[in-house]
């Protein structure tokens, strides 16, 4: 059941609000601009549950001033589909013909900066395409706003059920196609957060399989960015994350998967490719799920400049 709540906005930065319940996003896709004094209903689990990467309120409705939206014109196509937020978008899928460009698969969006930072290193355009797996909002990333402000990212797609990017695609092939209508390469996976149970197949890490498919089936060359880390008390995330090792084990062809050079390749059906992991100039912090992970960054650096190497016409 939905855990909903009436509260009063107290104060408002953007979509960033507080109320008299604690802080709350309003998600600009679906709500006017809240103000204070406002009447909104939110939903309050995640806050509830202490979530890590989503531990604050989502506005559901603006009482005050979100019953009235105007109609979207002609479009038809719905997101959110059957679902209290369903709401129709004007698609922009690819066709799909006479594509070329590498498509790079990410399991968390952590990696997205690294790999977009070294990929900009080529003078070449990077499109970003928003799966399943994170945070369904495309308004919802800092990073993806910064990067598009710093010309590292030249599109932003959300694909599937992700909503609320520069342009909105039925489907993740579509999606790909429709970057590489602007872009030189893609890099897909999932928004902020993600979601996990602990098991092999119950993770959004999983998206970077759905990647590798598209990819594969639109007959480009698939980069597998791996997840890695050296400072992650958890096992199953040391080294070689398991969600990398889960999608590797499962995808159906071979692909390429880029590493630090200071790492040893594992010998195995997949094409191991080491590039060099430094961020010289990064301007962010290098910390990942809270914590000082300098592998974790390398490794994404990494295949910032493996994916630049696969560029048609790059060796």
């Amino acid at each position: 059941m939905l855990a909903l709540r009436r509260t009063t906005v107290t104060a408002a930065d953007g979509p960033w609000l507080e109320t008299t319940l604690g802080r709350a996003w309003s998600d600009p896709a679906l709500h006017p601009p809240a103000q204070p004094g406002d009447e909104v209903v939110v939903n309050v689990q995640a806050r509830e549950l202490g979530l890590g990467s989503g531990g604050y309120d989502i506005v559901v409705v603006n009482l005050t001033r979100g019953l009235e939206a105007p109609g979207t014109g002609d479009e038809h196509v719905m997101k959110l589909n059957y679902t209290p937020l369903q709401h129709a978008v004007a698609p922009a899928d690819g066709a799909g013909d006479g594509l070329r460009g590498p498509v790079a698969a990410i399991g968390l969006h952590g990696q997205l900066a690294p790999l977009a930072w070294t990929f900009a290193e080529s003078g070449r355009r990077l499109g970003y395409v928003q799966t399943w797996g994170g945070a369904l909002p495309g308004g919802l990333s800092n990073t993806v706003a910064e990067l598009r402000e710093r010309g590292l990212l030249t599109a932003h797609v959300t694909a599937g059920p992700a909503y609320g990017g520069e342009r909105e695609a039925i489907s993740l092939p579509g999606a790909i196609a429709a970057a590489l209508e602007s872009c030189d390469a893609v890099v897909a996976g999932p928004g902020p957060g993600i979601l996990g149970s602990g098991t092999p197949l119950g993770h959004g890490g999983m998206a970077a399989l759905d990647v590798a498919h598209a990819g594969l089936a639109l007959g480009l060359p698939v980069l597998v960015a791996p997840r890695m880390s050296g400072s992650d008390e958890r096992e199953r995330h040391q080294g070689l994350s398991h969600h990398t090792r889960t999608v590797l084990s499962l995808v159906l062809a071979p692909v390429v998967v880029a590493l630090p050079d200071t790492l040893a390749a594992p010998s195995d059906r997949h094409d191991w490719r080491r590039a060099d992991g430094s961020l010289d100039g990064f301007p962010w912090p290098q910390r990942s799920m809270g914590r000082e992970d300098a592998l974790f960054f390398a490794a994404a650096a990494a295949a910032g400049r493996v994916l630049a190497a696969m560029l048609p016409g790059d060796e």
